[in-house]
């Protein structure tokens, strides 16, 4: 872990007053003469980098917001690898020691930078240390506070660096049992006393439904099913309008997956003398699970036809509308939604539920460094199987000892590309069985 006092002599002034920091450019004499404007530019940049995480030693609070601040706004405008390079450990470390005694404010931007740093990193060996570092602290400081700005904050970091770092199903499970206990306590010991508020509970469904989207859905037992689908349905008839569209969502996700066909493929193998496996659902728990279904749809059906009024935020009225439009025609002809998103010069295309689902999750954490993400970021690349047309960034400049290190088909970073992407394929294939298997079962 690195030291402040190793750089005793930085200024601090940048954090403390307005004055311009200019006068260090020169240090850019040390760097290559052929572009002396962009160098000056970079160690600039390098420099308030550095500046920043030296401020996070300091003991007046606001200072180190300011610092996480700057940080946050550093790595959504550029993919920080060489910073991380050289100061991963120290980077989360001190971002871990800010949730601990911070405020909700400097808790909520340490969080941030947290999820940034796993995005940075991508996959292998980085973001799984950050996922198991960061799962006890994370879980400690949601315990901590009931403020909806360090709890929302706190969630999305941990759904963000499991979508990273996780490798097996248990550290992913795990981290989606802490998330939704935070507003169904009834699965788990850690009881949240305070009622949650729409910001948490809408933040907790997101949250939950995007690491859905990176388990095997067929491993949902018929009694979990049962309890997820009746609490999400009870949250449709919630008043904030947040709450219900994202409910809708992990509705929309749960019923793609193919799991109450599969229930249904089970119950008819075991009523016609089969075998019955264990765990397996009955006639009499599948008739529920079809009616429960059959409320999800009439409730879908009023929501995309809701006249306004029911619900604070009118602006997200049309998103709802829309949005449950789109579930009925898939719930009843198993059609999931397309989107397009513009990327530089390309678009990003989606066809279905998950995808979606994690395309504005990650839009939404990444905020204005959405864009530049996914144009240079190649764990997202991975994600969505996209590349945009013109990518620049790292790859473009990277010297032959990083080629060898990250384009190696040998190397540990694309050997974890590798795992990743069959995994994606293989889900991708759970979801294609799943709509057939919903479009035979209707037919």
């Amino acid at each position: 872990m690195g030291k402040k006092s190793q750089r005793k002599n930085v200024p601090m002034d940048l954090f403390d007053s307005d004055d311009d920091t200019s006068s260090i450019s020169s240090s850019s004499t040390l760097r290559s003469e052929r572009q002396p404007a962009m160098d000056e530019v970079q160690v600039h940049k390098d420099l308030m980098l550095d500046q920043s995480l030296d401020a996070l030693y300091e003991k007046r609070s606001s200072t180190r917001e300011q610092a996480l601040a700057s940080i946050v706004d550093a790595f959504n405008s550029d993919l920080q690898h060489e910073f991380v390079d050289k100061k991963f450990a120290t980077l989360l470390h001190q971002c871990l020691h800010c949730t601990k005694k911070g405020s909700s404010k400097e808790t909520s931007l340490a969080s941030h930078v947290i999820g940034l740093l796993a995005l940075t990193v991508g996959l292998g060996d980085q973001s799984q240390e950050i996922l198991e570092e960061s799962v006890t602290p994370l879980s400690q400081a949601l315990k901590s506070g009931r403020e909806a700005l360090k709890i929302t904050s706190i969630l999305e970091c941990l759904a963000v660096i499991t979508f990273v770092g996780g490798t097996n199903p248990e550290q992913t499970e795990r981290s989606m049992q802490i998330i939704w206990q935070m507003i169904h306590p009834k699965l788990g010991s850690n009881v949240v006393a305070a009622k949650p508020s729409p910001a948490v509970i809408t933040t907790v469904v997101s949250s939950w439904a995007f690491l859905l989207t990176t388990v095997d859905r067929w491993t949902l037992g018929p009694k979990i099913w049962q309890e997820i689908v009746t609490y999400l349905s009870s949250l449709l008839e919630k008043d904030d309008r947040s709450v219900r569209i994202a409910a809708g969502e992990a509705l929309a996700l749960v019923f793609e997956s193919g799991t109450l066909e599969k229930f249904a493929a089970e119950a008819k193998e075991s009523g016609n003398g089969g075998s019955v496996k264990e765990g397996s659902v009955s006639q009499e728990a599948l008739i529920h699970m079809h009616g429960l279904k059959s409320k999800v749809v009439n409730q879908v059906r009023d929501l995309s036809a809701e006249a306004g009024g029911k619900g604070s935020a009118k602006k997200d009225l049309n998103t709802q509308r829309n949005l449950f439009k789109d579930l009925v025609e898939f719930l009843e002809d198993g059609y999931a939604p397309e989107t397009s998103t513009k990327v530089g010069g390309d678009y990003l295309q989606t066809s279905t539920w998950y995808q979606m689902i994690q395309l504005n999750f990650l839009k939404h954490f990444l905020g204005g460094g959405f864009i530049k993400h996914m144009q240079e970021n190649e764990f997202l690349h991975d994600v969505f199987s996209f590349t945009p047309k013109k990518i620049g960034g790292r790859g473009s400049n990277m010297s032959s000892e990083e080629k060898r290190m990250f384009k190696s088909p040998n190397s540990a970073l694309n050997k974890a590309r590798t795992q990743f992407l069959n995994k994606q394929r293989m889900l991708s294939k759970n979801m294609n069985d799943g709509h057939y298997a919903a479009t035979v079962e209707n037919e």
